[in-house]
């Protein structure tokens, strides 16, 4: 089992900056792939970025390169997200989740475990 705590959001200004934190629970936290994601109001749940249980392997939504940056650190079961130059398309309740195995996925349905969300908000 693996509980995991997002926090950090919050109200920003465009071009503005937050960082997100996800601590996992559990002591195999560094052989999960890990990932990100963000579901605006009246919107699917859409991937935004990955990391393997290595943190050699990061992928982006092509939205977000350039602007994001995921890392994670196993000593701490923290997974982090960096946004820099928010837009206000970027508004929306970000979840972390863990992957068992392998690679991380762009898929939600490949997750094992989610967190609970945090809003962010990028106000013009």
């Amino acid at each position: 089992q693996v509980q995991l705590v997002e926090s950090g959001g919050g109200l920003v200004q465009a071009g503005g900056s937050l960082r997100l934190s996800c601590a996992a629970s559990g002591r195999t936290f560094s052989k999960y792939a890990m990932g990100w994601f963000r579901q605006a109001p009246g919107k699917e749940r859409e991937f935004v970025a990955s990391i393997t249980w290595t943190g050699g392997d990061i992928y982006y939504q092509d939205s977000v390169k350039g602007r994001f940056t995921m890392s994670r650190d196993n000593a701490k079961n923290t997974v982090y997200l960096q946004m820099n130059s928010l837009k206000p398309e970027d508004t929306a309740v970000y979840y972390c989740a863990a992957k068992s195995y392998g690679l991380g996925s762009r898929r939600t349905d490949q997750y094992d475990y989610w967190g609970q969300g945090t809003q962010v908000t990028v106000s013009s």
